[in-house]
């Protein structure tokens, strides 16, 4: 198993801090472990920019906006999360791929350089291809992308 970009949903991205901010001598573990899954979805985004530099193109698919696969639940999500970053570099376009959603989130709706796609758009026209949720309809996505398409999985 592999780990994921991040740590979402309604629960675990949030709860542990309650703890933490309670008992905050006690909680040390719990606090260092929150920090890192924390930090992650930056790291993919630091991931991101290192291919990025190398292109003169900035058309990234993003795969999945969800926080954990086959659902359309986006509370808390690393995968929005590094989609929301990526969507505020202007050079940046971001074609976004959710098979669970219809429409694009309200902060990344009103964003020019990011619009929600299908997936054989996304991988005909990408530079970049992010796997960053694994949605059952992704699984045979490496094998898909264009020629030209750099892939990275972070699922």
């Amino acid at each position: 198993m592999q780990p994921g970009c991040g740590v979402g949903g309604h629960c675990i991205a949030v709860d542990p801090w309650f703890i933490v901010s309670q008992n905050p001598d006690l909680a040390k573990l719990i606090q260092q472990a929150r920090l890192v899954n924390d930090y992650k979805p930056l790291y993919v985004v630091e991931q991101i920019e290192t291919v990025l530099s190398e292109r003169t193109s900035r058309k990234i698919a993003c795969l999945g906006l969800s926080f954990k696969p086959n659902i359309d639940d986006l509370r808390e999500s690393p995968a929005l999360n590094i989609t929301r970053i990526l969507a505020r570099a202007a050079q940046n376009e971001l074609l976004v791929v959710e098979p669970h959603i219809s429409a694009l989130p309200r902060e990344l709706s009103n964003l020019a350089n990011v619009q929600l796609v299908t997936l054989a758009q996304a991988l005909e026209q990408a530079d970049v291809v992010v796997l960053l949720v694994k949605h059952h309809q992704f699984n045979d996505v490496a094998g898909a992308c264009g020629p030209h398409a750099r892939y990275m999985k972070f699922c």
